[in-house]
Protein backbone atom coordinates (compact mmCIF):
# COMPACT_ATOMS: atom_id res chain seq x y z
CA UNK A 1 0.00 0.00 0.00
CA UNK A 2 3.08 2.45 0.86
CA UNK A 3 3.72 2.39 -3.13
CA UNK A 4 -0.03 3.28 -4.08
CA UNK A 5 0.42 6.21 -1.50
CA UNK A 6 3.69 7.53 -2.98
CA UNK A 7 2.01 7.03 -6.71
CA UNK A 8 -1.21 8.72 -5.40
CA UNK A 9 1.40 11.76 -3.78
CA UNK A 10 3.06 11.76 -7.08
CA UNK A 11 0.16 12.18 -9.02
CA UNK A 12 -1.00 15.13 -6.82
CA UNK A 13 1.84 17.02 -7.78
CA UNK A 14 2.12 16.16 -11.28
CA UNK A 15 -1.26 17.05 -11.59
CA UNK A 16 -0.64 20.49 -10.61
CA UNK A 17 1.30 21.17 -13.98
CA UNK A 18 -0.99 18.67 -15.59
CA UNK A 19 -4.82 19.03 -14.33
CA UNK A 20 -4.51 22.62 -13.13
CA UNK A 21 -2.04 23.68 -16.26
CA UNK A 22 -4.31 22.31 -18.64
CA UNK A 23 -7.12 24.04 -16.75
CA UNK A 24 -5.51 27.12 -17.07
CA UNK A 25 -5.32 26.62 -20.44
CA UNK A 26 -8.44 25.34 -21.23
CA UNK A 27 -9.86 28.53 -19.76
CA UNK A 28 -8.45 30.61 -23.29
CA UNK A 29 -10.73 28.16 -24.98
CA UNK A 30 -13.92 30.98 -24.62
CA UNK A 31 -11.38 33.48 -24.82
CA UNK A 32 -10.34 31.58 -29.37
CA UNK A 33 -14.08 30.42 -29.84
CA UNK A 34 -15.45 34.27 -29.12
CA UNK A 35 -12.63 36.05 -31.20
CA UNK A 36 -12.93 33.83 -33.51
CA UNK A 37 -15.39 31.85 -35.94
CA UNK A 38 -15.35 27.99 -36.14
CA UNK A 39 -13.31 27.55 -39.34
CA UNK A 40 -10.06 29.85 -38.03
CA UNK A 41 -10.34 28.25 -34.42
CA UNK A 42 -10.00 24.94 -36.70
CA UNK A 43 -7.24 25.79 -38.14
CA UNK A 44 -5.48 25.81 -34.31
CA UNK A 45 -7.25 22.46 -33.60
CA UNK A 46 -5.52 21.11 -36.48
CA UNK A 47 -2.55 22.45 -35.96
CA UNK A 48 -2.23 21.16 -32.46
CA UNK A 49 -2.91 17.47 -33.88
CA UNK A 50 -0.29 17.83 -36.42
CA UNK A 51 1.91 18.52 -33.66
CA UNK A 52 1.07 16.52 -31.49
CA UNK A 53 1.83 13.40 -33.74
CA UNK A 54 4.94 15.50 -34.78
CA UNK A 55 6.06 15.41 -31.05
CA UNK A 56 5.70 11.92 -30.32
CA UNK A 57 8.23 11.33 -33.95
CA UNK A 58 10.82 13.46 -32.64
CA UNK A 59 10.89 11.70 -29.48
CA UNK A 60 10.80 8.40 -30.69
CA UNK A 61 10.06 6.12 -27.64
CA UNK A 62 13.28 7.80 -25.70
CA UNK A 63 11.35 8.89 -23.04
CA UNK A 64 10.04 5.47 -22.08
CA UNK A 65 13.56 4.68 -22.92
CA UNK A 66 15.35 6.56 -20.51
CA UNK A 67 13.33 5.26 -17.98
CA UNK A 68 13.58 1.74 -18.57
CA UNK A 69 17.45 1.88 -18.65
CA UNK A 70 18.13 4.84 -16.35
CA UNK A 71 17.20 1.96 -13.77
CA UNK A 72 18.55 -1.02 -15.25
CA UNK A 73 22.43 0.53 -15.93
CA UNK A 74 25.01 1.54 -13.90
CA UNK A 75 25.45 4.53 -14.90
CA UNK A 76 22.10 6.41 -14.98
CA UNK A 77 23.60 9.70 -15.88
CA UNK A 78 25.27 8.41 -19.39
CA UNK A 79 21.56 7.09 -20.04
CA UNK A 80 20.48 10.81 -19.43
CA UNK A 81 23.17 12.81 -21.72
CA UNK A 82 23.09 9.76 -24.64
CA UNK A 83 19.35 10.27 -24.87
CA UNK A 84 19.42 14.42 -24.43
CA UNK A 85 22.46 14.31 -27.44
CA UNK A 86 19.79 11.83 -29.42
CA UNK A 87 17.20 13.80 -29.43
CA UNK A 88 18.65 17.45 -29.68
CA UNK A 89 20.54 16.27 -32.80
CA UNK A 90 17.28 15.09 -34.31
CA UNK A 91 14.91 18.19 -33.40
CA UNK A 92 17.67 20.17 -34.59
CA UNK A 93 17.54 18.25 -38.25
CA UNK A 94 13.84 18.60 -37.84
CA UNK A 95 13.94 22.29 -38.03
CA UNK A 96 16.71 22.53 -40.73
CA UNK A 97 14.19 20.16 -42.86
CA UNK A 98 11.25 22.21 -42.38
CA UNK A 99 12.71 25.15 -43.18
CA UNK A 100 14.11 24.18 -46.27
CA UNK A 101 10.87 22.02 -47.58
CA UNK A 102 8.04 24.55 -45.35
CA UNK A 103 6.14 25.28 -48.43
CA UNK A 104 5.74 21.91 -49.63
CA UNK A 105 5.04 21.14 -45.84
CA UNK A 106 2.71 23.22 -45.80
CA UNK A 107 0.77 22.23 -48.96
CA UNK A 108 0.50 19.18 -47.57
CA UNK A 109 -1.24 19.90 -44.78
CA UNK A 110 -4.01 21.77 -46.70
CA UNK A 111 -2.04 25.30 -45.23
CA UNK A 112 -0.68 26.84 -47.95
CA UNK A 113 -1.52 30.50 -47.31
CA UNK A 114 -0.56 29.66 -43.35
CA UNK A 115 3.48 28.70 -43.83
CA UNK A 116 4.33 30.83 -40.89
CA UNK A 117 2.44 28.88 -38.73
CA UNK A 118 3.80 25.71 -39.89
CA UNK A 119 7.18 26.93 -39.16
CA UNK A 120 6.59 28.59 -35.82
CA UNK A 121 4.33 25.48 -34.79
CA UNK A 122 7.43 22.71 -36.16
CA UNK A 123 10.09 24.55 -34.12
CA UNK A 124 7.88 24.75 -31.05
CA UNK A 125 7.53 21.08 -31.45
CA UNK A 126 10.96 20.54 -32.03
CA UNK A 127 12.02 22.25 -28.40
CA UNK A 128 9.40 20.39 -26.75
CA UNK A 129 10.69 17.26 -27.96
CA UNK A 130 14.28 18.16 -26.25
CA UNK A 131 13.00 19.43 -23.04
CA UNK A 132 11.30 16.36 -22.57
CA UNK A 133 14.58 14.65 -21.63
CA UNK A 134 15.52 16.87 -18.84
CA UNK A 135 12.18 16.54 -17.72
CA UNK A 136 11.35 12.79 -17.71
CA UNK A 137 15.02 13.09 -15.48
CA UNK A 138 13.58 15.45 -12.97
CA UNK A 139 10.42 12.92 -12.77
CA UNK A 140 13.49 9.93 -12.32
CA UNK A 141 14.66 11.90 -9.69
CA UNK A 142 11.85 12.33 -7.94
CA UNK A 143 12.03 16.62 -8.26
CA UNK A 144 7.98 16.41 -8.51
CA UNK A 145 7.79 20.01 -7.75
CA UNK A 146 10.55 21.19 -9.74
CA UNK A 147 8.67 19.54 -13.01
CA UNK A 148 5.96 21.34 -11.37
CA UNK A 149 6.59 24.30 -10.96
CA UNK A 150 8.14 24.56 -14.33
CA UNK A 151 5.27 23.24 -16.11
CA UNK A 152 2.80 25.87 -13.98
CA UNK A 153 5.14 28.53 -15.24
CA UNK A 154 5.23 27.21 -19.00
CA UNK A 155 1.04 27.63 -18.65
CA UNK A 156 0.85 30.98 -16.79
CA UNK A 157 3.47 32.64 -19.43
CA UNK A 158 1.59 31.39 -21.89
CA UNK A 159 -1.40 32.34 -20.92
CA UNK A 160 -0.13 35.90 -20.37
CA UNK A 161 0.97 36.07 -23.50
CA UNK A 162 -1.60 35.08 -25.02
CA UNK A 163 -4.37 37.77 -23.39
CA UNK A 164 -1.44 40.40 -24.24
CA UNK A 165 -1.45 39.49 -27.60
CA UNK A 166 -5.14 39.00 -28.25
CA UNK A 167 -6.44 41.32 -25.92
CA UNK A 168 -3.63 44.12 -24.46
CA UNK A 169 -2.48 44.94 -28.14
CA UNK A 170 -4.86 45.70 -29.46
CA UNK A 171 -6.29 48.21 -26.40
CA UNK A 172 -2.81 49.51 -26.73
CA UNK A 173 -3.31 50.16 -30.57
CA UNK A 174 -6.08 52.29 -29.64
CA UNK A 175 -4.80 54.39 -26.61
CA UNK A 176 -0.92 54.08 -26.60
CA UNK A 177 0.18 52.66 -29.95
CA UNK A 178 3.71 53.86 -29.26
CA UNK A 179 3.76 51.36 -26.71
CA UNK A 180 3.68 47.90 -28.95
CA UNK A 181 3.52 49.47 -32.35
CA UNK A 182 6.89 48.64 -32.96
CA UNK A 183 6.70 44.79 -33.10
CA UNK A 184 3.06 44.44 -33.39
CA UNK A 185 2.60 46.29 -36.11
CA UNK A 186 5.54 44.60 -38.72
CA UNK A 187 3.99 41.33 -37.30
CA UNK A 188 0.86 41.81 -38.87
CA UNK A 189 -1.34 43.42 -35.60
CA UNK A 190 -4.86 42.12 -35.26
CA UNK A 191 -4.71 40.91 -38.35
CA UNK A 192 -2.45 37.82 -37.93
CA UNK A 193 -5.23 36.71 -35.49
CA UNK A 194 -4.54 32.97 -34.70
CA UNK A 195 -0.64 33.74 -35.52
CA UNK A 196 -0.45 35.15 -32.13
CA UNK A 197 -1.61 32.03 -30.23
CA UNK A 198 1.88 30.33 -31.75
CA UNK A 199 3.61 33.04 -30.93
CA UNK A 200 2.63 33.11 -27.35
CA UNK A 201 3.29 28.92 -27.45
CA UNK A 202 6.96 28.99 -28.88
CA UNK A 203 7.91 31.96 -26.69
CA UNK A 204 6.88 30.02 -23.20
CA UNK A 205 8.54 26.60 -25.03
CA UNK A 206 11.53 29.27 -25.29
CA UNK A 207 11.18 30.45 -21.38
CA UNK A 208 11.04 26.65 -20.49
CA UNK A 209 14.25 25.75 -21.98
CA UNK A 210 15.89 28.65 -20.00
CA UNK A 211 14.08 27.30 -16.79
CA UNK A 212 15.85 23.85 -17.72
CA UNK A 213 19.50 25.04 -18.02
CA UNK A 214 20.75 23.69 -15.04
CA UNK A 215 19.23 20.02 -16.12
CA UNK A 216 21.10 20.80 -19.38
CA UNK A 217 24.46 21.88 -17.75
CA UNK A 218 24.58 20.50 -14.32
CA UNK A 219 25.93 17.23 -15.63
CA UNK A 220 28.61 16.00 -17.43
CA UNK A 221 28.15 14.86 -21.40
CA UNK A 222 29.25 11.28 -22.36
CA UNK A 223 27.75 9.94 -25.42
CA UNK A 224 27.42 5.71 -25.89
CA UNK A 225 27.02 4.22 -29.12
CA UNK A 226 26.22 0.84 -28.00
CA UNK A 227 23.84 2.31 -25.47
CA UNK A 228 21.94 4.46 -27.75
CA UNK A 229 21.95 1.09 -29.44
CA UNK A 230 19.48 -0.44 -27.02
CA UNK A 231 17.80 2.14 -26.06
CA UNK A 232 16.60 2.46 -30.10
CA UNK A 233 15.99 -1.82 -29.96
CA UNK A 234 13.61 -1.10 -26.78
CA UNK A 235 11.84 2.27 -28.15
CA UNK A 236 11.44 1.92 -31.84
CA UNK A 237 8.24 -0.33 -30.91
CA UNK A 238 6.98 2.44 -29.00
CA UNK A 239 7.67 5.02 -31.71
CA UNK A 240 5.37 3.34 -33.86
CA UNK A 241 2.63 2.91 -30.81
CA UNK A 242 3.45 6.60 -29.56
CA UNK A 243 2.42 7.18 -33.55
CA UNK A 244 -0.33 5.17 -34.17
CA UNK A 245 -1.98 6.25 -30.92
CA UNK A 246 -1.39 9.62 -31.52
CA UNK A 247 -3.08 9.85 -35.17
CA UNK A 248 -5.75 8.00 -33.72
CA UNK A 249 -6.23 10.46 -30.31
CA UNK A 250 -6.37 13.44 -33.14
CA UNK A 251 -7.82 11.35 -36.19
CA UNK A 252 -10.99 13.43 -36.31
CA UNK A 253 -9.31 16.75 -36.15
CA UNK A 254 -6.60 15.35 -38.97
CA UNK A 255 -9.01 13.12 -41.18
CA UNK A 256 -12.17 15.83 -41.65
CA UNK A 257 -10.51 18.25 -43.43
CA UNK A 258 -9.61 15.69 -46.64
CA UNK A 259 -13.22 14.01 -46.00
CA UNK A 260 -15.25 17.20 -48.07
CA UNK A 261 -12.96 17.99 -51.01
CA UNK A 262 -14.93 21.37 -51.94
CA UNK A 263 -16.29 21.96 -48.79
CA UNK A 264 -13.13 22.98 -47.10
CA UNK A 265 -14.99 25.88 -44.90
CA UNK A 266 -17.70 23.55 -43.42
CA UNK A 267 -14.87 20.68 -42.75
CA UNK A 268 -13.00 23.36 -40.88
CA UNK A 269 -15.75 24.96 -39.39
CA UNK A 270 -16.77 21.00 -37.84
CA UNK A 271 -12.80 20.31 -36.94
CA UNK A 272 -13.49 23.72 -34.96
CA UNK A 273 -16.67 22.54 -33.08
CA UNK A 274 -15.12 19.50 -32.56
CA UNK A 275 -12.13 20.83 -31.06
CA UNK A 276 -13.79 23.20 -28.79
CA UNK A 277 -16.29 20.30 -27.22
CA UNK A 278 -13.14 18.18 -26.99
CA UNK A 279 -11.63 20.37 -24.77
CA UNK A 280 -14.87 19.68 -21.98
CA UNK A 281 -13.85 16.23 -22.16
CA UNK A 282 -10.14 17.07 -21.98
CA UNK A 283 -10.92 17.03 -18.08
CA UNK A 284 -10.35 12.98 -17.88
CA UNK A 285 -7.60 13.69 -20.71
CA UNK A 286 -5.80 16.05 -17.84
CA UNK A 287 -6.24 13.55 -15.13
CA UNK A 288 -5.03 10.25 -17.31
CA UNK A 289 -1.93 12.68 -17.99
CA UNK A 290 -1.08 13.46 -14.11
CA UNK A 291 -1.28 9.42 -13.48
CA UNK A 292 1.00 8.37 -16.91
CA UNK A 293 4.15 11.22 -15.15
CA UNK A 294 3.23 9.26 -12.07
CA UNK A 295 2.76 5.75 -13.33
CA UNK A 296 6.27 5.53 -15.40
CA UNK A 297 9.27 5.61 -13.03
CA UNK A 298 6.73 4.29 -10.55
CA UNK A 299 6.39 1.13 -12.37
CA UNK A 300 9.57 0.62 -13.50
CA UNK A 301 10.93 1.35 -9.46
CA UNK A 302 8.38 -1.34 -8.38
CA UNK A 303 9.84 -3.89 -10.99
CA UNK A 304 13.14 -3.61 -8.87
CA UNK A 305 11.03 -5.54 -6.27
CA UNK A 306 9.79 -9.32 -5.95
CA UNK A 307 6.62 -10.79 -4.61
CA UNK A 308 3.02 -10.29 -4.25
CA UNK A 309 3.68 -7.00 -2.48
CA UNK A 310 4.33 -5.15 -6.23
CA UNK A 311 1.40 -7.13 -7.77
CA UNK A 312 -1.00 -5.91 -5.91
CA UNK A 313 0.25 -2.28 -6.76
CA UNK A 314 -0.22 -2.56 -10.04
CA UNK A 315 -3.68 -3.90 -9.64
CA UNK A 316 -4.60 -1.37 -6.98
CA UNK A 317 -3.25 1.52 -9.14
CA UNK A 318 -5.65 -0.07 -11.80
CA UNK A 319 -8.66 -0.22 -9.65
CA UNK A 320 -8.27 3.15 -8.07
CA UNK A 321 -7.31 4.78 -11.82
CA UNK A 322 -10.90 3.57 -12.50
CA UNK A 323 -12.26 4.63 -9.48
CA UNK A 324 -11.33 8.26 -10.14
CA UNK A 325 -11.46 8.32 -14.18
CA UNK A 326 -15.67 7.33 -13.46
CA UNK A 327 -16.08 10.23 -10.96
CA UNK A 328 -14.39 13.01 -13.21
CA UNK A 329 -17.00 11.28 -15.85
CA UNK A 330 -20.33 12.16 -13.52
CA UNK A 331 -18.81 14.99 -12.22
CA UNK A 332 -18.48 16.79 -15.97
CA UNK A 333 -21.50 14.83 -17.66
CA UNK A 334 -24.18 16.40 -14.21
CA UNK A 335 -22.73 19.16 -14.73
CA UNK A 336 -22.31 20.31 -18.54
CA UNK A 337 -25.13 22.37 -18.62
CA UNK A 338 -22.98 24.66 -16.70
CA UNK A 339 -19.62 24.09 -18.34
CA UNK A 340 -20.88 24.56 -21.49
CA UNK A 341 -20.74 28.29 -20.78
CA UNK A 342 -17.05 27.68 -20.93
CA UNK A 343 -17.00 27.53 -25.02
CA UNK A 344 -19.19 30.48 -27.10
CA UNK A 345 -23.20 29.13 -27.85
CA UNK A 346 -22.05 28.98 -31.66
CA UNK A 347 -19.96 25.68 -30.44
CA UNK A 348 -22.94 24.09 -28.25
CA UNK A 349 -24.00 21.88 -31.37
CA UNK A 350 -21.34 19.81 -30.58
CA UNK A 351 -21.67 19.68 -26.77
CA UNK A 352 -22.93 15.52 -28.09
CA UNK A 353 -19.86 14.47 -28.04
CA UNK A 354 -18.67 15.13 -24.47
CA UNK A 355 -20.02 11.45 -23.18
CA UNK A 356 -18.58 9.88 -25.84
CA UNK A 357 -15.16 11.63 -25.56
CA UNK A 358 -14.73 10.69 -21.83
CA UNK A 359 -15.52 7.08 -21.89
CA UNK A 360 -13.45 7.18 -25.01
CA UNK A 361 -10.42 8.62 -22.75
CA UNK A 362 -11.61 6.54 -19.85
CA UNK A 363 -10.58 3.55 -21.75
CA UNK A 364 -7.65 4.72 -23.47
CA UNK A 365 -6.39 5.23 -19.79
CA UNK A 366 -7.02 1.84 -18.78
CA UNK A 367 -5.27 0.97 -22.24
CA UNK A 368 -2.20 2.66 -20.88
CA UNK A 369 -2.30 1.41 -17.41
CA UNK A 370 -2.15 -2.20 -18.99
CA UNK A 371 1.07 -1.62 -21.26
CA UNK A 372 3.35 -2.35 -17.54
CA UNK A 373 2.81 -6.17 -18.90
CA UNK A 374 4.48 -5.24 -22.47
CA UNK A 375 7.27 -2.58 -20.83
CA UNK A 376 7.97 -4.63 -18.36
CA UNK A 377 8.76 -7.73 -20.11
CA UNK A 378 10.52 -5.90 -23.06
CA UNK A 379 7.62 -6.95 -25.20
CA UNK A 380 7.26 -3.19 -26.09
CA UNK A 381 6.58 -4.70 -30.55
CA UNK A 382 3.07 -5.45 -28.41
CA UNK A 383 2.36 -1.87 -27.95
CA UNK A 384 2.87 -1.61 -31.33
CA UNK A 385 0.98 -4.02 -32.71
CA UNK A 386 -1.97 -2.46 -30.34
CA UNK A 387 -1.64 0.92 -31.86
CA UNK A 388 -1.68 -0.26 -35.10
CA UNK A 389 -5.05 -2.09 -34.99
CA UNK A 390 -6.25 0.93 -33.08
CA UNK A 391 -5.25 3.25 -35.94
CA UNK A 392 -6.54 1.03 -38.49
CA UNK A 393 -9.65 0.95 -36.62
CA UNK A 394 -9.89 4.62 -36.03
CA UNK A 395 -9.21 5.27 -39.53
CA UNK A 396 -11.39 2.48 -41.08
CA UNK A 397 -14.22 3.84 -38.95
CA UNK A 398 -13.86 7.40 -39.33
CA UNK A 399 -13.61 6.98 -42.57
CA UNK A 400 -16.84 5.22 -42.65
CA UNK A 401 -18.92 7.12 -40.20
CA UNK A 402 -18.15 10.73 -40.65
CA UNK A 403 -19.42 10.96 -44.45
CA UNK A 404 -22.23 8.68 -43.51
CA UNK A 405 -23.46 11.47 -40.65
CA UNK A 406 -22.00 14.45 -43.38
CA UNK A 407 -22.08 18.33 -42.62
CA UNK A 408 -22.28 19.51 -39.91
CA UNK A 409 -22.52 16.94 -37.55
CA UNK A 410 -19.52 14.71 -39.08
CA UNK A 411 -17.86 14.96 -35.66
CA UNK A 412 -19.75 12.66 -34.61
CA UNK A 413 -18.19 10.22 -36.56
CA UNK A 414 -15.15 10.80 -34.93
CA UNK A 415 -16.37 10.29 -31.31
CA UNK A 416 -18.31 6.73 -32.28
CA UNK A 417 -14.97 5.68 -34.23
CA UNK A 418 -12.78 6.69 -30.88
CA UNK A 419 -14.66 5.03 -28.26
CA UNK A 420 -15.10 1.81 -30.29
CA UNK A 421 -11.62 1.46 -30.93
CA UNK A 422 -10.18 2.30 -27.48
CA UNK A 423 -12.45 -0.33 -26.24
CA UNK A 424 -11.35 -2.84 -28.62
CA UNK A 425 -7.88 -2.19 -27.89
CA UNK A 426 -7.98 -2.06 -24.09
CA UNK A 427 -9.43 -5.55 -24.09
CA UNK A 428 -7.35 -6.99 -26.25
CA UNK A 429 -4.13 -6.23 -24.21
CA UNK A 430 -5.77 -7.18 -21.09
CA UNK A 431 -6.55 -11.22 -22.35
CA UNK A 432 -2.89 -10.68 -23.88
CA UNK A 433 -1.66 -9.47 -20.60
CA UNK A 434 -2.96 -12.82 -18.57
CA UNK A 435 -0.89 -15.02 -21.11
CA UNK A 436 2.50 -13.03 -20.85
CA UNK A 437 2.29 -11.10 -17.21
CA UNK A 438 -0.49 -12.37 -15.47
CA UNK A 439 -2.01 -9.92 -12.14
CA UNK A 440 -4.99 -10.57 -9.89
CA UNK A 441 -6.96 -7.90 -11.32
CA UNK A 442 -10.39 -6.97 -9.03
CA UNK A 443 -12.33 -7.07 -12.47
CA UNK A 444 -14.98 -7.96 -10.33
CA UNK A 445 -15.34 -5.13 -8.64
CA UNK A 446 -14.17 -2.64 -11.05
CA UNK A 447 -17.38 -4.40 -13.49
CA UNK A 448 -19.15 -3.28 -9.95
CA UNK A 449 -18.01 0.02 -10.02
CA UNK A 450 -18.44 0.82 -13.95
CA UNK A 451 -22.12 -0.52 -13.81
CA UNK A 452 -22.60 1.65 -10.58
CA UNK A 453 -21.34 4.62 -12.45
CA UNK A 454 -23.69 3.90 -15.23
CA UNK A 455 -26.87 3.37 -13.17
CA UNK A 456 -25.81 6.94 -11.58
CA UNK A 457 -25.23 8.35 -15.01
CA UNK A 458 -28.74 7.40 -16.20
CA UNK A 459 -30.31 8.78 -13.67
CA UNK A 460 -28.53 11.44 -13.05
CA UNK A 461 -29.76 12.90 -16.83
CA UNK A 462 -33.13 11.52 -16.32
CA UNK A 463 -33.69 14.73 -13.47
CA UNK A 464 -34.09 17.76 -15.24
CA UNK A 465 -37.23 15.81 -16.71
CA UNK A 466 -38.80 15.42 -13.56
CA UNK A 467 -37.44 18.26 -11.68
CA UNK A 468 -35.98 22.20 -12.23
CA UNK A 469 -32.29 22.64 -12.78
CA UNK A 470 -31.13 23.99 -9.26
CA UNK A 471 -33.07 20.68 -7.58
CA UNK A 472 -31.50 18.55 -9.93
CA UNK A 473 -28.21 19.65 -9.76
CA UNK A 474 -28.46 19.00 -6.23
CA UNK A 475 -29.70 15.81 -6.63
CA UNK A 476 -26.76 15.28 -9.04
CA UNK A 477 -24.48 16.39 -6.14
CA UNK A 478 -26.00 13.35 -3.19
CA UNK A 479 -25.86 11.20 -6.42
CA UNK A 480 -21.72 11.67 -6.46
CA UNK A 481 -21.78 11.29 -2.68
CA UNK A 482 -23.61 8.07 -3.15
CA UNK A 483 -20.67 7.16 -5.78
CA UNK A 484 -18.19 8.30 -3.50
CA UNK A 485 -19.78 6.75 -0.37
CA UNK A 486 -20.50 2.87 -1.32
CA UNK A 487 -16.73 2.80 -3.14
CA UNK A 488 -15.39 4.30 0.27
CA UNK A 489 -17.11 1.21 2.48
CA UNK A 490 -15.84 -1.48 -0.70
CA UNK A 491 -12.68 -0.35 -0.17
CA UNK A 492 -12.42 0.14 3.21
CA UNK A 493 -11.41 3.61 3.17
CA UNK A 494 -11.57 5.07 7.13
CA UNK A 495 -13.27 8.36 7.28
CA UNK A 496 -15.93 8.13 4.45
CA UNK A 497 -16.70 4.52 4.61
CA UNK A 498 -17.34 5.62 8.69
CA UNK A 499 -19.30 8.30 7.63
CA UNK A 500 -21.60 5.49 5.20
CA UNK A 501 -21.90 3.50 8.14
CA UNK A 502 -23.12 5.79 10.55
CA UNK A 503 -25.94 6.73 8.17
CA UNK A 504 -26.87 3.41 7.77
CA UNK A 505 -26.00 2.82 3.48
CA UNK A 506 -23.92 0.55 4.30
CA UNK A 507 -26.13 -1.71 6.18
CA UNK A 508 -28.46 -1.66 3.38
CA UNK A 509 -26.41 -2.53 0.76
CA UNK A 510 -24.85 -5.65 3.09
CA UNK A 511 -28.36 -6.56 3.66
Amino acid sequence: MAGIKSLAKDTAVYGLSSIVGRFLNWCLVPLYVYLFPSQEYGVVTYLYGVTAVALVVLNYGMETGFFRFANKDKDPDSVYTTSLISVGFTSLLFILLLTVFLKPVSSALTLPNHSLYVWIMGVTVALDAFTNIPFACLRYRNKAWRFAGIKMLNVAFNIGLNLFFLLGCPALMRHCPAAVSWFYEPCGGEGFGIGWIFVANILSTLLVLLCLVPQLTGVRYVFRGDLLKSMLSYSWPLLILGVAGMLSQNMGQLIIPYLFPGNETAARSMVGIYGANMKIAIVMVMFTQAFRYAYEPFIFAQARGAGEDKSRAYCDAMKYFIIFGLLIFLGVMYYLPVLRYFISPGYWSGLKVVPLMMAAELCFGVFFNLSLWYKLTDRTQWGMYFSIICFVLMAGLNLWFVPAIGIPDGYMGSAWAALVSYFIVMVMSYFAGKKYYPLPYQTGRIFMYVVLAGVLYAGGMLMENFFGTGVAYVLRALLLLIYIGIVASFENIPVLSGMMRRVGIWRKMKA
